[in-house]
């Protein structure tokens, strides 16, 4: 006798062996039990999940020859046909390959014949999903009253492809997807009936290796036994499945924990033995910092899907929260950023060397950041850092208020300030507030000489205004131990001799260039902007508005797209093959505008000439010119030297070329409109009138 495959020899033949699915058949049986059968049923899920099996029970739970019952013999006639599969008056039907509507009226038109030998004629109808459209119109009249004899099956693994008219005319049942846990308690059951050695281990591999599908998971049974030699071991199945070791993952994890790099990159060399796929290694390694996060919330959801719930509750006992969470985030990063590395075994291995080298902020051995001292300017600020503590390095003056820049220069030089002994949160960290110094001055302080002043950004000119005082100066935050200004002359002292001092430090600079901005864009939203309260002479910013103005210009300048004119005169010899050749070069962007607003002047041998009309020559530059000549060499196959001279084309340039197209094909659909004998029946006897601007030509532009 030949043999036969375990998903055969053990398909369930009554409910009662059925594994999983009780929400389906909770109400199978108690439709059954009761007669309350509906003409129509629909089962959905993914393959290898029982639709077949359920459907097969069905139809010998209604033909049994004790009855309509939810426990049929097995033994009668009519149930060992359909366990052979040579019941008549069972129409298995596939679906996939009968999608004409050919197939399905010939079908129908079998439905009125009253069945052979059993109780009721059942159409099975798998992947019902794949029939065409007029296939499920021809069979929606018919599935919704057919004859009392007959009971239509339809099963599907896509159910979102089926109409909505077939959903409401059967009674729909979903299928779950087998857990790990239930597909290794049915293999040990099926394997010791069987008589064949098996691991737990290998078990819990072939569980999740099969994806929810119980017929997947008796195939890969089946080809392990063939591979071990009729045993089921947990090495041979991992061979078999080019699976990674689980315990491979927690020496990784376990040397992580105990911050051992040697360790670390001894578990990576032994993963590199078996060739692993290293994205799905950190995928291992994310999804059990997944199960021990869930461990260290709540210890009684870990479920025991792989095999290792012990190692997981251990893991949550000996790893921090924050690690886990900060392990996790990396690990995803790492695994978005692994395709660019150079090696993916070095990828993987820096992932993981990050993870080693840095720990959450708030943890005890985090490296922490200490804050600069508040007399230095940031722009300025000498690479060695502070230690908190020590005393600080004199490499800038400290900062000089506005009040005591009024003194006159005879006055005596300023004391250093005094830095900080320790580490605090100072309060203008987080706005643009001045820092004050560390003691508050009791006299005024002359400004030091120029050559004194460190060089300032050149937003520091912009956060010194020259302010004038309120009659009654209330500020919402005040700063601690600031001196306060006297009066307005005094302020303005200040400003006069504070602004140009910064500002002759300034013109080295280069000014900022704001990027250009679509017409058609609205700037964003400030949301941190608020009035302030005072007002602001511009006089004080002069030469920063004469920057502005000028760049400002210089954008609108390179921004402003000119208007195509037409050309003199027609394209001819040259010219006419310089419009020819354009569309066939491999550029575009702005090197293909400038193509596109020349003409070909000369070819004398390998040097030609091009004319660039002047109006859009803002784009032309020598880059431009060396990928166009780029282009013409690998599009010739051989080297042209490009000369490009700013002469106002006299033929016509194939832009030109395109905006005349547009403007006859334009011309062509205003015609056809007007002319159209509808519209003008339309504007005579309605009162219609034709909108110009919602004439467009149907036809797509073409490609100069």
């Amino acid at each position: 006798m030949s043999y036969q495959v375990l998903a055969r020899k053990w398909r369930p033949r009554s409910f009662r062996e059925m594994v999983g699915q009780t929400h389906v058949l909770k109400a199978l049986i108690n439709a059954l039990d009761s007669q309350r059968l509906h003409h129509a049923y629909l089962f959905t899920g993914t393959r290898g999940v029982g639709k077949t099996t359920i459907a097969r029970i069905i139809a010998k739970c209604l033909n049994c020859e004790t009855g309509i019952t939810s426990t049929p013999c097995g033994e009668c006639s009519v149930c060992r046909e359909i366990d052979e599969g040579r019941f008549v008056d069972l129409i298995e039907i596939d679906a996939a390959s009968r999608t004409k509507v050919e197939d399905t009226r010939e079908l129908l038109d079998n439905v009125q014949y009253a069945p052979s030998r059993g109780r009721f004629k059942v159409y099975l109808i798998d992947e019902v999903h794949m029939l065409s459209s007029h296939s499920f119109n021809a069979l929606l009249k018919t599935l919704e009253e057919p004859p009392p004899y007959v009971k239509f099956i339809l099963a599907t693994t896509d159910p979102q492809k089926l109409p909505a008219t077939i959903l409401s005319r059967c009674l729909q049942f979903s299928l779950k997807n087998m857990t790990p846990e239930r597909v290794v308690e049915h293999l040990s059951h099926v394997l010791g009936a069987e008589n064949i050695p098996f691991e737990d281990d290998a078990l819990w591999l072939l569980g999740r290796a099969a994806d929810g599908s119980m017929r997947d998971a008796m195939s890969l049974t089946d080809q392990a036994i063939a591979f071990g030699e009729g045993k089921v071991l947990a090495t041979d199945v991992r061979a078999m499945l080019g699976t990674l070791d689980h315990g491979q993952v927690y020496d990784v994890l376990t040397a992580l924990i105990d911050g051992d790099a040697r360790s670390l990159l001894e578990a990576v060399r032994h993963l590199a033995e078996q060739g692993p796929d290293w994205g799905g290694v950190l995928s291992e390694i994310l999804n059990v910092l997944h199960r021990v996060a869930i461990a260290q919330a709540l210890p009684e959801g870990v479920d025991n899907g792989h095999g290792d719930r012990e190692r997981v509750l251990a893991l949550a006992q000996a790893l921090p929260a924050e690690d886990v969470q900060f392990y996790y985030q990396m690990g995803l990063i790492g695994r978005r950023d692994l395709p660019l590395a150079p090696e993916p075994r070095g990828g993987f291995e820096m992932v993981l060397l990050r993870m080693l080298a840095f720990r959450p902020a708030d943890t005890e051995n985090a490296p922490r950041q200490p804050l600069k001292s508040a007399g230095i300017n940031p722009a300025t600020v000498d690479s060695q850092a502070t230690v908190a503590g020590a005393a600080p390095v004199a490499s800038a003056p400290a900062y000089v208020p506005v009040a005591a820049a009024s003194a006159p220069a005879s006055s005596a030089a300023p004391e250093p300030a005094v830095a900080p002994t320790e580490e605090i949160d100072l309060p203008w960290n987080e706005s643009k507030a001045a820092p004050p110094v560390s003691e508050p001055l009791s006299e005024p302080v002359a400004a030091p000489a120029a050559e004194e002043i460190p060089e300032p950004m050149l937003d520091t000119v912009a956060e010194q205004p020259e302010l004038t005082p309120m009659p009654a100066p209330a500020p919402a935050s005040p700063v601690p131990d600031a001196p306060e200004v006297e009066s307005a002359e005094q302020l303005q002292a200040a400003a006069d001799v504070v602004t140009p001092v910064m500002l002759e430090h300034v013109p080295d600079a280069a000014p900022y260039v704001p990027a250009p901005m679509e017409r058609d864009d609205e700037p964003p939203p400030d949301d941190d902007y608020y009035e302030p309260d005072v007002d602001i002479d511009p006089a004080s910013f002069a030469y920063l508005d004469d920057l502005a103005h000028e760049t400002v210009e210089t954008v609108e300048a390179v921004e402003k797209e000119p208007e195509l004119l037409p050309a003199a005169a027609p394209a001819t010899g040259l010219a006419a093959d310089w419009l020819e050749l354009f569309p066939k070069l491999p550029i575009s962007g702005m090197t293909g505008s400038i193509a596109a607003n020349c003409t070909l002047i000369s070819v004398n041998g390998d040097n030609w000439l091009l004319h660039l009309d002047p109006a859009h020559s803002a784009l032309f530059n020598s880059t431009q010119q060396r990928r166009l000549n780029d282009a013409l060499n690998q599009y010739h196959e051989r080297t042209i030297n490009l000369s490009i001279e700013l002469i106002k084309p006299e033929q016509e340039t194939p832009a030109q070329a395109a905006a005349r197209r547009r403007a006859d094909r334009q011309r062509q659909a205003e015609a056809a409109i007007h002319g159209d004998p509808f519209i003008q029946q339309m504007m005579e006897q309605f009162g219609a009138s034709i909108r110009e601007d919602t004439i467009a030509p149907v036809d797509a532009p073409v490609t100069p």
